[in-house]
């Protein structure tokens, strides 16, 4: 995901300017601070009844269980009537549906924005123009050849910008269906898109994507026949259209084409294909999720449905910022409520380094945001205050305070600490915010927290895979201690199921997760044998996640049922792929790879090969024995080098390269139960026989 890959380029996080405003208050002011804030801590630690704002929320987060076509074990939110939700309004059932639903909410308001250059503010489309050019646009396609059906395939390899919506929009009312392509996919998933769904038209931002879309086409990769640019075409990529007989044209040239040549809405019904959502994968290459407008639409209804009146209430003075790859279904679900309520979508600059500048421009009040960039606030923050005990003291207390305040249900930010420590960290944050929701990864409940209290929101916590659309199940207010995933969304029942391999039983509470309702995909594109592994033939998506049910009803992850996880950006890992990389080294013999899903890294438990190590060494310029040079820093950073070089020539993605390894000179073998007795990884041993070795690679690290 280009999003996750490039968080990392930020130069300056949220919590690096909370650092720098801190910073800049003299030492007498702290003094005096810290005086008023040691005198107002007994006060704070009473209860205020002035803080319990509107943000406060009582919601009955039991879910209730019932049977289903005989089973049990089936868990379903207690606002499900006789069935799961399939839209909010009878009216809206496709997403040309929401847009005509959002043009006549939104009272002539600013529909998508975006900002010309760094320091200017940003520029609005109404409703209506976005639909006018829609149409413009659409018709400009059937002109070009397009047919206005389910089966005509429209590809997107573009970051977030108007263009992207108003191309979605005019295939969401011209009954065709979106296929996404993103950067981090790389060139033999991009072929394989293009050839699987035979993509012969497809939307570009910039000469560097119509470039390799058309060194494609030159090197018989797959066929083209139309590439739209947003920007002009360079020089390069006018030849690379000549030499491969590829038609180029720009955005404005098909809307001018479809304006003067208009046609009337063809638009979709539920049960049609919107968009093929082509997942990462773990292993081999990726897979095409299809989603019908059906799907989309029952997801929304069913995430917004449990907050729709309080917690997730929206309006068309709503805000969002759009920087999350729309490639990807949680950024268009987020995007699609939007839309519903005739609110407002700013996009980013497409630079994750002016983000916040963005922000401070938009002033968002509905903001999503993903572990990583979460987890880089609260790092920064707390590292901008370990050099003063004052600061850190008066962090502390106001942290204590508000998390009092959040046992008992309350959220706020009306408190004398919101005003002298955690007021800057919300300002930076737009200072509207109102809704905040994670998803992709987990986030610890320690670091959730704490952004519930310093942002004074409830900070909705949402669990799915694209194949459930986006949401399985959401967090709701009261739910704040128990590390749940929340309650069932309302278009989806939710069952565990046995994995007696790994000894979880329904009966006991635990189990694989499964997922029923109209929000599920109807299939891997072209793919019958990978669907039916995923979804049984009652209709239950086997998500592959371990879950248990706790006191209140809610569902806590708790396991993989396979050898796949999941890092903090969202990125699933198969661990056995990459170590039988590895282990082609001549100078390893095992790998164990290891990664959790509150880290964005891998790190690696190595054993160099007996026979070739002191050898391999030796032509490295380092000498000694085996153990000794297990135990040499130099060599461990020489491994490490040559394992990642191995790695990318492989084919291994950024992600999937360790960042830390531990040299043992002690190989994994069945007598000391590491191995099976048909040599395979005894993964739980494993991470038993070596955690302090890895809890101290994953010091310092992310």
């Amino acid at each position: 995901m280009l999003y996750f890959e490039t968080m990392s380029e930020i130069k300056q996080p949220s919590g690096g300017q909370y650092v720098e405003y801190m910073d800049q208050i003299p030492m007498q002011a702290w003094i005096g601070i810290g005086a008023v804030a040691i005198a107002t801590v007994v006060w704070m630690m009473k209860e205020n009844k002035s803080e319990e704002t509107d943000c406060k929320v009582k919601v009955d987060h039991q879910a209730k269980q019932i049977e289903y076509e005989g089973e049990e074990f089936v868990h379903a939110s207690p606002l499900m009537k006789d069935k799961c939700i399939e839209s909010l309004n009878r009216e809206v059932n496709t997403l040309h549906d929401v847009f005509l639903h959002g043009l006549k909410q939104s009272e002539g308001g600013p529909c998508v924005g975006w900002r010309p250059g760094p320091d200017q503010p940003y520029k609005w489309l109404t409703y209506q123009q976005v639909l006018t050019r829609a149409q413009h646009f659409g018709s400009g396609l059937v002109h070009e050849g397009a047919k206005t059906q389910p089966e005509q395939f429209i590809g997107i390899f573009s970051q977030n910008r108007v263009e992207w919506k108003i191309t979605e929009q005019a295939c969401n009312s011209f009954s065709m269906v979106v296929v996404p392509l993103y950067d981090t996919l790389g060139p033999q998933s991009i072929k394989h898109i293009m050839t699987q769904c035979d993509l012969k038209i497809v939307v570009v931002d910039n000469n560097g994507k119509a470039k390799s879309l058309l060194s494609g086409v030159k090197e018989g990769q797959f066929t083209a026949t139309l590439i739209i640019m947003m920007s002009q075409p360079n020089e390069e990529v006018t030849n690379l259209a000549k030499e491969t007989d590829t038609k180029v044209m720009t955005f404005e040239q098909v809307e001018e084409v479809g304006k003067n040549n208009l046609k009337e809405f063809v638009p979709p019904k539920p049960e049609d294909l919107h968009t093929i959502c082509y997942t990462s994968g773990t292993t081999g290459l990726p897979k095409g999720v299809m989603l019908t407008h059906g799907n989309l639409i029952a997801n929304q209804a069913g995430v917004f449905a449990i907050g729709q009146d309080s917690f997730l209430k929206m309006n068309n003075k709503d805000v969002h910022i759009s920087y999350l790859p729309l490639a990807h279904v949680f950024e268009r679900l987020v995007a699609q409520q939007m839309y519903y309520c005739g609110a407002s979508v700013g996009f980013f600059q497409g630079d994750v380094k002016l983000l916040l500048s963005d922000v401070s421009a938009l002033k968002p009040t509905v903001f999503p945001m993903v572990p990583r960039l979460i987890n880089r606030i609260y790092d920064k923050i707390w590292a901008g205050v370990s050099q003063s005990f004052i600061k850190k003291f008066l962090l502390e207390r106001a942290l204590k305070s508000k998390l009092a305040l959040l046992k008992k249900g309350i959220v706020t930010r009306d408190t004398i600490w919101d005003k002298i420590v955690f007021g800057k960290v919300q300002n930076m944050m737009g200072g509207r915010g109102r809704i905040f929701i994670t998803g992709a990864a987990p986030v610890s409940l320690e670091v959730i927290n704490f952004m519930r209290a310093a942002l004074g929101v409830n900070f909705t916590e949402g669990y799915g895979q694209t194949e459930a659309t986006a949401a399985i199940s959401i967090t709701i207010p009261g739910d704040f201690e128990s590390g749940s995933v929340g309650t069932p969304a309302v278009c989806n029942m939710i069952k565990l199921v046995d994995v007696p391999e790994k000894d979880y039983y329904a009966k006991e509470g635990k189990g694989e997760v499964c997922a029923k309702g109209p929000n599920i995909f109807v299939g891997y594109y072209k793919d019958p044998d990978k669907t039916k592994e995923t979804l049984d033939e009652d209709g239950w998506l086997h998500t592959g996640d371990v879950g248990m049910w706790l006191p209140n009803g809610s569902l806590k992850i708790i396991d993989r049922k396979k050898n796949i996880f999941k890092l903090a950006q969202g990125e699933y890992i198969a661990p056995e792929k990459i170590e039988g990389i590895f282990t082609q080294s001549p100078a390893i013999a095992q790998v164990f790879m290891h990664g959790e899903s509150l880290k964005a890294s891998l790190v690696a438990v190595v054993i160099p090969d007996s026979e070739s190590f002191v050898t391999w060494c030796n032509g490295k310029g380092v000498s000694g024995g085996y153990e000794e040079l297990c135990n040499n820093t130099d060599v461990k950073k020489l491994v490490l080098e040559d394992m990642c070089a191995l790695g990318r020539k492989r084919g291994l993605k950024s992600f999937e390269l360790p960042k830390k390894i531990h040299l043992s000179p002690e190989l994994f073998s069945v007598e000391n139960e590491l191995l099976t007795p048909t040599f395979k990884s005894r993964r739980p041993q494993l991470l038993h026989r070596y955690k302090a070795e890895i809890d101290e690679m994953y010091k310092d690290l992310d």
